[in-house]
């Protein structure tokens, strides 16, 4: 009886192909970001027309080779609105997730590592806060008081916190009882050095995470606000407030409302999966290390 040769397993490709398929969307979001950062930062300088210039002579002009996506209903060029107004679409939710990890994070750590009455003070005024209706409070302060945009960032910025303060609380909670803490401990190192450069490198994977989360949810939240009329002055370059300016000539200039729509979601959906992927290789690396 012969012997029975088994027949060599086929090469598995779909992990090499998953990978690349995956490496390819990442680097279209870090493009898409980094296109909206040279725009916001940039702006004045790339943009081809003044975005505030009118030309009542060329209202509702279709894309062409004087105005690449057409003009608006004052006819402004809406190439030009769109790059100027990638400053207030970036600048208020930047601000907003790098503060909001800022303060979270010392809340959360704080919270998470010390326990006891720090932790019921941090988790009352977090449960208080979750309790509030954000969207409505934002409405009618920003109402009452005749709106701006920064009045916006600062109040979102506030009814964040506490969502970065709970996540970051609960994973401090896991990293506590670990045997390097209690080790630290014993040496003689100082609580805010453990939580600094002990706890959080091990929380960071879930902080940066959450940053830019906050990031993307900020943007739309902006764009709706300025949308509302609660957010930039009128007339400012703004893709919230040109989706608004834009909406009754949709089918004059379709243009003018589909391109700032199209950044809003590409902006917060590129930082949204910029974000998931950061934290598996954060994490990854952590649990290497």
């Amino acid at each position: 009886m012969s012997a029975v040769v088994a027949a060599p397993a086929p090469a598995r490709a779909a992990p090499s192909r998953q990978w690349w398929r995956r490496s390819w969307v990442i680097g279209a979001c870090f493009a898409v970001v980094a296109g909206v950062a040279v725009m916001a930062v940039f702006g004045s300088l790339i943009a081809p027309q003044n975005p505030n210039a009118q030309n009542l002579s060329a209202v509702l002009a279709p894309p062409g080779g004087a105005h690449w996506l057409g003009t608006d209903s004052l006819g402004r060029d809406v190439f030009s609105r769109l790059i100027a107004g990638s400053r207030t679409a970036v600048a208020g939710p930047l601000v907003i997730a790098a503060g909001s990890m800022l303060i979270g994070n010392l809340l959360g750590l704080w919270a998470g590592y010390r326990g006891g009455l720090a932790d019921s003070v941090v988790m009352r005024w977090v449960d208080l806060m979750w309790s509030v209706p954000g969207l409505l409070v934002i409405i009618v302060v920003a109402g009452a008081t005749g709106g701006g945009y920064w009045l916006a960032v600062g109040l979102l910025l506030v009814l964040t916190v506490p969502f970065d303060t709970r996540v970051v609380r609960a994973t401090t909670l896991e990293q506590v009882p670990r045997p390097y803490v209690e080790a630290a401990r014993v040496l003689g190192v100082k609580d805010w050095r453990i939580m600094i450069f002990h706890v959080w490198p091990n929380v960071s994977p879930v902080a940066v995470a959450n940053a830019f989360l906050n990031f993307a949810g900020s943007i739309g939240f902006i764009a709706a606000l300025s949308f509302l009329g609660l957010g930039v002055a009128p007339g400012t370059p703004d893709w919230g407030l040109m989706l608004a300016e834009g909406e009754q000539d949709l089918f004059a200039n379709p243009v003018a409302v589909l391109a700032p729509a199209a950044l809003i979601v590409l902006t917060a959906t590129s930082a949204n999966l910029i974000g998931d992927w950061l934290h598996e290789q954060l994490s990854s690396r952590g649990a290497t290390r």
